[in-house]
């Protein structure tokens, strides 16, 4: 069996809450609270949740831009959660990340040029020509023109300018990039677009991807297997098809729900959550979803589910685990 790419275990990230005159850190805020997956290598997992659920700081913390409060990530058998950016800087070129934003990820003082070249010279790798010639090819990777080296980002469309991110973080040919939500700024022709390059990509260069996003079709399309995510915790975890066809939380039923029917006359069985997601700042006890839950019982206010095994599709199916007491 392959040893995975990336294994995360029991990540947290808990930002202090100041108030005050003197700003004393008074509560917390649990953005990620135990988190627990691994990644195989030229695998695509995607993870989905609501706005605010914690994805994007899972991103975040697995790059090291945020020092996890505890747990492990463990990158190529390294955990990388303790390690100084000194001791850092030679695994970020195995690790590379493509942002939400593709205006505010750019520098627009430098050209495209600048932008590409800048982590070959700050890795130090090749000279002048090679770095130009390496530019030159990123280019050519992602769908645009040579003479794109001499422009400024603001001359671009935003789909262009994804390209330019998608570019960035293949520069030093990482192993693993983390795309956070990567197509949802973009028009719907062009996600498609960016959606195929990005598999394309995958296939020419064996790469692994974390798929964060919110658009449940999107994920669909692009991931081997599918992480549901609420209040800073997996809730499910199964390969893409078993989780659209065969959900088991009662949170992936409601989001699956949700899905738009390209059918005029289709009908779908709308689940309607009632209330709101909890502010993980006073998370509820027990199951983090039993406030809304049609299914709680007095076991879910008190008892935190753990992920669980449940039977998968088939026996070549990937491994399908819950985190609810019930099997519904």
């Amino acid at each position: 069996m392959t040893a995975p790419l990336l294994e995360v275990r029991d990540l947290a990230m808990h930002f202090p809450v100041r108030e005050g005159v003197l700003l004393r850190s008074r509560q917390t805020c649990k953005a990620v609270d135990g988190v627990s997956f691994t990644l195989a290598p030229g695998e695509t997992l995607g993870l989905v949740g609501e706005s605010g659920c914690g994805k994007s700081t899972l991103g975040r913390c697995i790059v090291r831009l945020l020092p996890p409060t505890a747990g492990q990530i463990l990158f190529n058998g390294t955990d990388l959660a303790p390690l100084s950016r000194r001791a850092l800087k030679p695994v970020r070129r195995q690790l590379q990340m493509v942002f939400q934003d593709p205006v505010e990820s750019l520098n627009a003082r430098h050209t495209v040029g600048q932008t590409l070249e800048e982590p070959l010279i700050i890795h130090g790798l090749g000279d002048a020509a090679a770095r130009r010639a390496r530019v030159r090819e990123l280019l050519a990777q992602v769908g645009l023109p040579a003479g794109a080296e001499d422009r400024f980002p603001f001359e671009f469309s935003g789909g262009q300018r994804q390209r330019v991110g998608i570019a960035r973080a293949l520069a030093l040919r990482p192993q693993l990039i983390i795309c956070d939500e990567p197509v949802s700024a973009l028009d719907v022709s062009i996600q498609s677009q960016v959606l195929n390059l990005l598999m394309d990509l995958q296939r020419s260069l064996g790469l692994a991807f974390l798929f964060i996003a919110h658009n449940l079709a999107v994920v669909k399309h692009i991931s081997d297997r599918v992480a549901i995510m609420y209040l800073g915790r997996i809730v499910e975890l199964a390969g893409a098809e078993e989780i659209y066809h065969a959900p088991r939380h009662p949170y992936t039923r409601a989001l699956l729900s949700a899905i738009p029917v390209p059918r005029p006359r289709g009908r779908v069985q709308r689940i309607v959550l009632q209330g709101d997601v909890p502010s993980p700042i006073h998370p509820p006890a027990g199951c983090p979803f039993h406030p809304r839950c049609p299914h709680a019982t007095e076991k879910c206010k008190t008892d935190v589910p753990g992920l669980r095994p449940v039977p998968a599709s088939g026996p070549a199916a990937p491994p399908h685990t819950v985190a609810c007491h019930y099997d519904l």
